[in-house]
């Protein structure tokens, strides 16, 4: 979608949307490059080590089977598909037979406990599901309250009572099926927000979605796609950064991505993996990058070209050791899921700045502005908002036309983030809105102190939230995953608290330090700071 570009102001000023009235994702991207000649689209390596390759012809082929199951069960255009499986063969096969079929689907994390699940599947109506067995061991305890769910699909050798068996079901079936004729507009997702302010919100995205992505993916993955370009990322694929960001925008090019099923993200392992396959693409998550760092881990056959980060800032430490340990650097990128990739970097267009998220991706107007919609002086603090419309924008919130109605005012969509863009037109991230500390007087963002804190030789991951203080109104409060080597202490307390304080302002250090095993996290890999604050 980009035509490749010296600089980031001829990028950006060269840039426009091209999105066509008719547009189907399983069109683009599968059956685009299932020409017959066998083009390969995924490498699968089980828990075994062992690898599996499949073509975009096989996946084409299994996709058009499986549409004509779902048909014959009676789900029509526009009904809802969940699938709920990690890293998969088995999970692009029911994504794409449902975007060819113009039903609408629903990704859903394989570590979802009952509570979870029961929520998005009754919040969403969902009519079918496709799981495994450890998916149905969940999904059996709370069937009988999901009246809609009618068709279970479960993969494996076992095929419960009630349920249906997904490979026999699909190979039996014919391989003849016409795409349905969608336009880009069309409903095509739901994807569930990760829920870090109060219950999560069905995000229903257009066909379109995946093409608004891509500017920023092609930008930040240093103008994707190039000859051997190979893709892959520990993020589940029911993540949007996972599904879209990483698996449907490099099969849109083509580029092949390879799939593994961990039960727990591994930094040796993973730079293994990056050297036995020769993969030249990843979607690292910070998570990720500050284990490995943690762990600090290295291998010479790894050989990486693009490295593309997103979902909470990196810090000039981490961008630092990924630089000295990769030899490139990590490009870092902002969205959410209503509104994904709208800021990016590249270090070959304009110098990274460590803190920074980068500047805004072509195609995409974004503003610090306030909760009316006015745009805000550079320097000052706002609200990150994203001009509308574009492709990436989310159709509405699933069932919650009063959560969508809130969330834009004026011409822009209200990420509910704040940050600052400054004079060169970096953007740099504060907080989720209600992240922000009010202590003593000052507004103070987390993700400062969490920077500096990182800058600390004995601190690996850490989380600041504000706690009730009824002198400054709240104090400042570390959670800290010290790296190994460093035990608790009350005297290692301080020497953080003291640190911070030199290196940042004295306003702004954590009056008390707590220091733990791991920190509550998302499915996504983001801090839950509500749960933090709930803790005190």
């Amino acid at each position: 979608m980009l035509t490749e570009a010296a600089t980031y102001d001829e990028l950006y000023r060269g840039f426009r949307w091209d999105i066509p009235a008719r547009f189907n994702i399983a069109t683009a991207c599968c059956d685009c490059h299932a020409d017959g000649s066998n083009r390969l689209a995924l490498i699968y390596v089980d828990e075994d080590g062992a690898a599996t390759r499949t073509s975009f012809d096989e996946v084409s082929d299994f996709s058009r089977r499986f549409a004509n199951v779902l048909k014959a069960d009676g789900l029509a255009r526009g009904d809802r598909v969940a699938v709920f499986l990690s890293q998969s063969l088995e999970l692009p096969i029911a994504h794409m037979a449902a975007f060819r079929s113009g039903l609408v689907s629903i990704p859903l994390f394989a570590l979802f406990g009952e509570d979870a699940l029961e929520f998005r599947l009754s919040n969403s109506g969902a009519r079918a599901i496709v799981t495994d067995e450890s998916g149905w061991e969940k999904l059996a305890k709370i069937r009988d309250r999901l009246p809609d769910l009618r068709n279970i699909y479960v993969i494996g050798e076992r095929v419960p009572t009630g349920t249906k068996p997904f490979w026999s079901s699909l190979k039996a079936a014919s391989a003849e099926f016409a795409t349905v004729d969608t336009s880009a507009e069309d409903p095509a997702l739901i994807i569930y927000t990760s829920g870090t302010t109060g219950n999560p919100k069905g995000a229903l995205h257009a066909h379109r979605v995946v093409l608004g992505h891509l500017p920023n993916v092609e930008m930040c993955h240093d103008f994707l796609p190039k000859p051997g370009d190979l893709m892959w990322t520990p993020a589940d694929w029911a993540w949007i950064g996972g599904l879209i960001n990483a698996l449907l925008a490099a099969w849109y090019h083509g580029v092949p991505i390879v799939g593994h099923r961990a039960r727990k993200f591994e930094p040796q392992a993973a730079m293994q993996m990056m050297a036995d396959y020769g993969i030249r693409n990843v979607f690292l998550p910070p998570t990720a990058l500050k284990l490995m760092r943690q762990a600090n881990v290295t291998h010479a056959g790894v050989k990486l070209r693009s490295i593309f980060t997103g979902g909470e800032s990196l810090g000039g430490e981490l961008l630092d050791w990924v630089r000295a340990t990769f030899g490139i650097d990590a490009h870092e990128v902002f969205g959410q899921t209503e509104c994904n990739l709208v800021v990016g970097s590249n270090s070959n267009l304009f110098p990274i700045r460590p803190g920074s998220m980068g500047k805004a991706t072509p195609g995409f107007d974004v503003r610090i502005i306030n909760e009316k919609g006015e745009e805000l002086p550079r320097g000052e603090r706002g609200i990150i908002g994203v001009r509308q419309p574009n492709p990436c924008t989310m159709i509405e919130y699933w069932r919650n036309a009063e959560a969508t109605a809130k969330k834009y005012a004026g011409e822009f969509l209200l990420t509910g983030d704040l940050g600052i863009q400054d004079e060169d037109g970096y953007f740099w991230y504060v907080s989720r809105e209600d992240d922000v500390i009010t202590t003593a007087g000052y507004r103070v963002g987390p993700s400062e102190i969490e920077h500096t804190l990182m800058k600390h030789p004995a601190v690996a991951m850490s989380a600041v939230v504000g706690i009730p203080d009824p002198i400054r109104t709240e104090s400042i409060k570390a959670w800290i995953v010290l790296r190994p080597g460093f035990a608790p202490s009350d005297a290692l307390a301080r020497e953080i608290q003291d640190f911070v304080k030199v290196q940042l302002a004295a306003h702004e250090y954590p009056r008390f330090v707590q220091f733990a095993e791991s920190l509550p996290l998302t499915a996504t890999g983001k801090v839950l700071r509500r749960e933090l604050r709930a803790l005190g």
